[in-house]
């Protein structure tokens, strides 16, 4: 995951070095990247972890590999700042975007989920949940109001502090429950801001904000994570991108 780069498989840190030396670095001005062999050599790597970085590269739509044209840069897509198809912690997404990240307000406590929730997670109603409620700010300004919930029978390492979940919920899923969110599903709404979220984003209530009901899962397809994650508009500038298969 972006978010913890330094413990991700070699495959993902060369993704991300291969990523940087594109955006800025010694690939910047080229439409074509060197062959397989060129970048193992000149990071030092095997031919095998550079092939299954550009193979990650690729399906991000970042790089198109095609036979006798070689690896083709996408531009058009480096360019993007703020992409929702991928996984990102709330403030790299708002540090790519050009602003100064802050998190003013955050809350954890323990709850029962109930009838609602327990559905959502697959989980029976009244089992303990940890909910995490951050509120994310663009230089100062209100931009992402956050819940997180997850079960908290998936915790194996109970040497766990609260101070622990304040750090991005993905670091804490690998540390103490043994797990990592593979994939998200994701649903996408515009919902007009209550009461409450519009105290929280400093928005008139009743205005248009972007909803994500995000669905974390394992490997194992088990759901290990469930976010109600609300954005106010003008500020991120969302793409999606679809590769036609």
């Amino acid at each position: 995951m972006y978010e913890a780069q330094q413990t991700a498989p070699l495959s993902v840190q060369i993704m991300h070095r291969i990523l940087r030396e594109m955006q800025s670095g010694a690939y910047r001005h080229m439409t074509r990247l060197p062959s397989e062999v060129e970048i193992a050599e000149s990071l030092g790597v095997s031919r095998t972890a550079v092939r299954d970085s550009l193979s990650i590269l690729e399906r991000e739509g970042f790089v198109t590999r095609k036979h006798g044209l070689g690896t083709i840069v996408n531009r058009h897509v480096l360019s993007v700042t703020t992409r929702i198809d991928l996984e990102k912690e709330f403030l790299e997404m708002i540090r790519d975007a050009g602003f100064t990240p802050s998190v003013p307000y955050l809350d954890i406590r323990e709850c029962a989920a109930d009838a609602d929730l327990a559905r959502v997670m697959e989980l029976d109603e009244g089992d303990e949940v940890i909910r995490i409620d951050r509120l994310v700010c663009a230089d100062g300004v209100p931009t992402i109001y956050c819940e997180d919930y997850l079960a908290k029978k998936l915790i194996v390492n109970k040497s766990y502090r609260k101070e622990d979940l304040q750090c991005p919920v993905f670091d804490f899923l690998k540390k103490f429950c043994g797990t990592d969110v593979y994939m998200d599903l994701t649903e996408m709404h515009a919902v007009n801001a209550d009461k409450t979220l519009a105290r929280w984003l400093q928005i008139p209530e009743g205005t248009a904000v972007l909803h994500l009901n995000e669905k974390g899962y394992s490997l194992s397809g088990k759901v290990v994570l469930y976010s109600r994650e609300f954005y106010r508009e003008n500020i991120l500038n969302h793409t999606i991108l679809r590769i036609k298969i």
